[in-house]
């Protein structure tokens, strides 16, 4: 039996003319469904984001001009336009835009979204995980955990977890009836952030 091939990830590390066109948050979420259900048109966008054709056609256009989604002339029939995503990731480092106010607010303002993306889609699972089987409902799930490491050694745990992610992607059937679309997240926080140390006493404090 031939083994199914999958096609290398289409990966963009996004530029500073990407970045402030993904500065918005409907054009964050046609990104993301476009990836996730594949080639669409404006009208079932709209439906599926609760939003109208005229709003998901203008910011697909957008989207379009810096190169993030591109048509699909094979699907189109007619006036009916289909839309895909151009690329399956997106790639940054923050650093990459700090010589740009502009883009440096804009990838701040995409972070920030991205993690009330996460908030809310947590809540949602949470709001209707009794609907799943057990056997998923253990699979799905949050975790932690704490180490106290240099920057180097971050990256290279990093890139390893990305590197099991993309393994165990590549290795599974996609057209397996017991398989379902999940999306995984790996985030890095310092904890200073959630547990800031106290302030050293001043001299004058400690005389």
């Amino acid at each position: 039996m031939e083994e199914k091939k999958r096609p290398e990830d289409r990966a963009v590390r996004i530029d500073h003319r990407q970045v402030r066109a993904l500065a918005q948050p409907l054009r964050m979420r046609l990104i993301g469904a476009l990836r996730v259900v594949g080639p669409s048109t404006a009208t079932a966008l709209a439906e599926m984001l609760g939003t109208n054709s005229g709003a998901t056609s203008y910011h697909l256009r957008q989207l379009a001009e810096v190169g993030l989604v591109v048509e699909d002339p094979n699907l189109g029939t007619g006036r009916q336009r289909y839309w895909r995503a151009a690329h399956d990731v997106t790639n940054w480092e923050s650093s990459d835009f700090d010589d740009d106010p502009d883009s440096r607010a804009a990838i701040e303002w995409l972070e920030a979204d991205y993690v009330r993306f996460f908030a809310g889609h947590a809540e949602r699972w949470f709001a209707q995980r009794h609907q799943w089987s057990p056997a998923w409902r253990d699979a799905f799930g949050m975790g932690d955990f704490f180490m106290r490491i240099p920057v180097d050694r971050l990256e290279a745990i990093k890139e390893e977890v990305f590197a099991v992610f993309e393994r165990h992607r590549d290795e599974t059937d996609p057209d397996d009836p017991g398989a379902e679309t999940v999306q995984l997240y790996l985030a890095a926080l310092p904890m200073d952030a959630a547990f800031p140390r106290p302030t050293p006493p001043s001299t004058e404090e400690k005389q």
